[in-house]
């Protein structure tokens, strides 16, 4: 052991008071946002006495999860990630949460389930979630969307349907807070 000196004792508060300066700033803190889509549907007229299943959506790459992507007007090639700003639930399962809403808002169906419903039931719907990206460069900024969907009738696996949905849909701002 060294036997700790004067001289010794100011270099290693010098090296310490050094090292300190040289510090990072605060970190910063991940910010979540909600996504819960406003869908304007009216009640529909007449309800099917058939029951549904909407199944969880797919999604690949950034989607899969809580980043929120954007992609600029400058680079339109390249889909970028927000470091800090997330989505409280990825998009798929929020996207399915709101699809679930809406059908049982216009009582379309005499009951519509989610997968941890384990019942028997008519048809199914899923899909996957293409894209949900913020483009803050565009005039007026907007976030665009593409979804596939597909309703099967449980009994035979039979697609009755598959549409592909598009969506556009201007925001007050530049930033993902205008996309809530």
């Amino acid at each position: 052991m060294v036997p700790l000196t004067f001289a010794r004792f100011v270099q290693l508060g010098l090296a310490l008071t050094l090292a300190g300066c040289g510090s990072s700033a605060p970190i910063e803190r991940d910010r979540y946002y909600s996504l819960a889509p406003v869908i304007d549907e009216a009640p529909a007229s007449r309800s099917s006495p058939a029951s549904l299943l909407v199944k969880d959506l797919a999604a690949r790459g950034f989607l899969g999860g809580r980043q929120i992507v954007y992609r600029t007007r400058e680079q339109p090639l390249r889909v970028e990630r927000y470091e800090l700003l997330l989505w409280e639930e990825p998009v798929p399962r929020a996207l399915a949460q709101a699809l679930v809403d809406a059908i049982r808002d216009a009582r379309l169906f005499r009951a519509v389930v989610i997968p941890a419903e384990s019942v028997r039931v008519d048809y199914q719907i899923g899909g996957e979630v293409e894209s949900f990206e913020h483009h803050p460069t565009d005039q007026p900024p907007q976030v665009v969307a593409l979804l596939n969907l597909s309703l099967v009738r449980s009994a035979d696996r039979y697609a009755l349907w598959t549409r592909r949905y598009r969506l556009e849909e201007p925001v007050v701002g530049e930033t993902p807070e205008a996309m809530t």
